[in-house]
């Protein structure tokens, strides 16, 4: 199975390229399934029903959502009509919406689906993710599912790390969101399980994680507030990572970074033109 995960879409510029590429890529690269991070896709700061639609009709089969998956208020209500969408499952229990799920392809392959909540350096306390998605891969494990993938929305790069070996052999991919900088250390981890520390955003890399330089450099230099952030809106790299599995085990047999248009160097398992 050919699987595509992007990464954070950020703001209007994100949207723009995943509405005008992902459909191009769906066909070049013959995916079966893919998962877009899409929790800062309005305004910066979470979802709105209407943009997860967008996401929808430009060809993902899930969007995950993170810390700003109820930033929008109407996802409040979203998520419980659309299962496509996945908020984090180590949310409070009384938190709408789903964090993990079996999907079906085009095909009928079962693809697995879990977003979890690092807790290193996280603006909130949240449950335990490692034995939240602990019981998580037990609902679908490998050999149920034809493919299993991990969101982890993390800050820390060892705490992701940490989850990519606490899953090694029990998914086909773990990758981590959050940051919005595609880390290079893609790989397949010893026991079969796809892994990149951070799938980086799509989004204008010509910012500071996707947001307008000024702000975010003026707080660093004097500490003050001046204005609100606001997202860059130039030209967007998408950025994530591409995973083709065996069919029978589930486990990764190949793993690319993937770089699309914008200013980052491309990268990709096909042509890219």
């Amino acid at each position: 199975m050919k699987i595509l995960f992007l990464g954070d879409v950020m703001g209007r510029a994100g949207r723009r390229a995943v509405a005008e590429t992902l459909p191009r890529l769906r066909t070049e690269w013959s995916l079966d399934f893919v998962v877009v991070n899409g929790e800062n896709s309005s305004g910066g700061m979470g979802l709105t029903a209407a943009h997860a639609d967008l996401l929808f009709e430009a060809g993902a089969d899930c969007v995950t959502l993170g810390d700003h998956a109820f930033d929008q208020k109407d996802m409040f209500g979203h998520v419980e009509k659309d299962n496509r969408v996945l908020r984090p499952l180590n949310y409070a229990r009384t938190a709408p919406g789903i964090g993990a799920r079996v999907f079906s392809t085009a095909s009928g392959k079962k693809v697995f689906v879990a977003q979890v909540l690092g807790q290193v350096f996280m603006r909130r306390a949240f449950a335990d993710p490692f034995s939240a998605i602990d019981a998580a891969l037990k609902q679908a494990p490998l050999g149920n599912a034809n493919a299993v993938i991990v969101d982890f929305h993390a800050e820390a790069t060892s705490e992701k790390m940490a989850m990519g070996f606490w899953c090694d052999g029990r998914a086909s991919l773990v990758v981590g969101t959050h940051t919005h900088v595609p880390t290079a250390d893609t790989q397949i981890l010893p026991k079969g399980t796809a892994y990149q520390s951070d799938a980086g955003m799509c989004g204008d890399y010509d910012s500071v994680i996707g947001m307008d330089k000024l702000e975010p450099i003026s707080r660093f230099v004097t500490g003050m507030t001046k204005s609100r952030f606001t997202p860059a809106s130039g030209p967007a790299t998408l950025s994530g990572v591409f995973v083709e599995t065996d069919d029978a085990s589930g486990k990764a047999v190949k793993a690319v970074p993937v770089r699309v248009g914008g200013r980052l160097s491309a990268s990709g398992p096909g042509p890219l033109a």
